[in-house]
Parts: structure tokens; C-alpha cells; sequence
């Protein structure tokens, strides 16, 4: 694996590897090819359960077709925003349909709002079976991914419907963000389902783009974009609790081969918490990366190679033994 035993080096933050019961050693001589021509997606569409349509873009897979990528992506951003990553993954020879959440990016009905949690589990279900239905070989591992916000919704649909996927990467995941809502505030949002209010604006506390990079060219770009989400609902707000008390009640349901990246200054989300409710995790083989310079969104970091380089490599590790415990832990 490329990166981080490379790229640091403070002894104290180099790179070690435990596995239970064995050791293993990672060859870090390995590096990602660049492509020379990079693919464009193409934009679709697919209805949901409640007969909304929901857009998506979809990176066909390059080389034959190693596997399935559903990706999600956070609060405010779109799938627009991972077109580097998703090039790559699919230059690797992996087909991935990333969603836009219902109420973001391209979908413009009803911006910032759902009504519930399972709502959005849904949304996320009718995408994973178009994609099985898409390839006729159903040996094809299918991976949920999701970056930052939408880890609620990979956690709890990891933990509602296991059998539906193989794997779960969560990239620095929203479940356990710094940014907590008040005593008050939360007794608002729960009166406000009770008395089902559930299109109250609420503006996303994250104005300043600092928060997800520290680079200047992705900050302006996350100003500039039209598409970048600054206001959601409480019914959102609410629909966000219900996946957190999904992942919370059911954890020990995630049994799938979890991936856990975590940027090492993030300012919005907390890794400690994080790591400690990812651990409760029913999963055979747990790995946990951290980049410890990097700000949250690690698409947007500088060296962001690494972390793609990172993430094809776990994709391609064959799945556990039945009854293997194996923790890895990089960084």
C-alpha cells in the first residue's frame, strides 16, 4: 500500500499494522498509475419507491469489471464534487453509480429536505438494486462508500439490510460530528415532528469552506458552486436522528469488511468518537486509516493520489475467512 510509511516521516505517526491473530506487513513499493484518459460520467436517472427521480452519475468501470461502487456524499456537497476519485476507481475497473441525495445536487424538488430516515435508506436501496440488475455476473462485490454525512446513511443501511451489500467504506463519516445541536435546539426538532413540521429552514452551519480544505483552488470552488447545499429542513434534520439511532441500536448488525478514513485535523468531525462507535461494529475485518494532515475532505487534499491509492487497494483485498477477526490500523 502507497502513502503514509512513505510520505510521514515522524516516527510516531509512521505507519503500523496490527491483525489478529497474525502479523501482517504491507509492500509500499506499489504505486497507482495515472491515467492517461480520464472518463466522463453519464447523468441518469432512477425512481424511487415514492415516485421521485433521483439523478445519479455513473463512471463506467474501464478495464473488466472488479466490483460495484454505490458512493453517497455529505451534507452540502453533490457527486459532482468526487469526479477525480470516481475516475480513478473506474480507470481500477470499478462501475460506480454515485448517488445525488433527494433535495441535492441535481435533484431540485424540495431542496435540503427528506421526510425520514427511511426515506433515504430507501432512495439508497432502488440505486443498489438498479446496479445489481445492471450486471448479469452476481458474484460482483458491491461496496457502499460515503463520504462525510452520508456515513449515516451507509451505516444504517449496512445495519437494516446487511445481506444487500459485501463491503462498507466510510470516508471520514458524519456519525459522530463536533457540531452537536443544543438542549434547545434539540427539543425544537422534536416538537417539530410532532407536530409535523417538517419544512422549517435551517441553515448548515459550515459556511466557511476552511472547514473542508486548505486549499484555496477547492475552497473557491465550493463558494462558487451553485449546487453546494447551505440550507436544509428540520425534516432533514430529524431524518438525520433517525440514522443515528439506526447505526446506534444496530451497530453489531454491520458484519461486512468496513474501511474507516479519517483526516487527522478534521474540524467537523470527531475521531475519537468516531472510532469508538465504528470498533462496536459486528465486522470481521476492520480498517482504520488515518492521513494526519489532512482537513475532512481528502478529495481535496493536495495528495489526494494517497488516499485513492489507499481505498483500490482495500477493494481489492479478498474477503475474510468466516470467523476472522482482523483490525488493521494505518497511521
Amino acid at each position: 500500500m502507497t502513502s503514509l510509511l512513505k510520505r510521514n516521516s515522524d516516527p510516531a505517526t509512521r505507519v503500523s499494522v496490527s491483525t489478529l491473530p497474525a502479523q501482517v506487513e504491507y509492500d509500499d513499493s506499489s504505486s497507482m498509475p495515472e491515467p492517461m484518459l480520464m472518463s466522463e460520467p453519464s447523468i441518469q436517472q432512477y425512481e424511487t419507491s415514492d415516485g421521485h427521480r433521483l439523478h445519479f452519475r455513473h463512471w463506467k468501470a474501464e478495464t473488466p469489471c472488479r466490483g460495484i461502487i454505490i458512493a453517497l456524499h455529505g451534507i452540502q456537497s453533490h457527486s459532482g464534487w468526487y469526479t477525480w476519485s470516481s475516475q480513478r476507481l473506474a480507470a481500477a475497473g470499478y462501475d460506480v453509480y454515485f448517488a445525488d441525495r433527494r433535495g441535492s445536487g441535481l435533484n431540485g424538488r424540495q431542496r435540503g429536505h427528506a421526510d425520514h430516515g427511511v426515506r433515504l435508506l430507501n432512495d439508497v436501496r432502488q440505486l443498489v438494486r438498479l446496479a445489481r440488475r445492471n450486471h448479469a455476473d452476481a458474484t460482483l462485490p458491491l461496496t457502499l462508500a460515503s463520504v462525510s454525512w452520508g456515513g449515516k446513511i451507509a451505516a444504517a443501511f449496512a445495519a437494516m439490510w446487511p445481506d444487500e451489500i459485501d463491503r462498507l467504506a466510510l470516508l471520514y463519516p458524519g456519525l459522530m460530528p463536533l457540531l452537536q445541536p443544543t438542549a434547545l435546539q434539540s427539543r425544537k426538532l422534536k416538537l417539530g415532528r410532532k407536530l409535523d413540521k417538517r419544512l422549517v429552514g435551517v441553515d448548515i452551519p459550515l459556511t466557511d469552506p476552511k472547514l473542508f480544505t486548505g486549499v484555496l483552488e477547492h475552497q473557491q470552488m465550493i463558494v462558487d458552486d451553485p449546487l453546494t447545499l447551505h440550507r436544509v429542513t428540520s425534516g432533514f434534520l430529524n431524518a438525520g436522528r433517525d440514522l443515528d439511532a439506526v447505526v446506534q441500536e444496530r451497530c453489531e448488525q454491520i458484519i461486512h469488511p468496513t474501511l474507516l478514513m479519517m483526516a487527522g485535523n478534521d474540524q467537523i468531525i470527531d475521531n475519537n468518537a468516531t472510532r469508538q462507535l465504528v470498533a462496536r461494529f459486528g465486522s470481521e475485518r476492520l480498517t482504520t486509516i488515518r492521513y494526519p494532515d489532512a482537513q475532512h475532505t481528502l478529495e481535496f487534499e493536495p495528495n489526494r493520489e494517497i488516499f485513492v491509492a489507499d481505498l483500490i487497494e482495500w477493494l481489492s483485498q479478498p474477503r475474510p475467512s468466516p470467523g476472522k477477526l482482523e483490525c488493521r490500523t494505518i497511521g
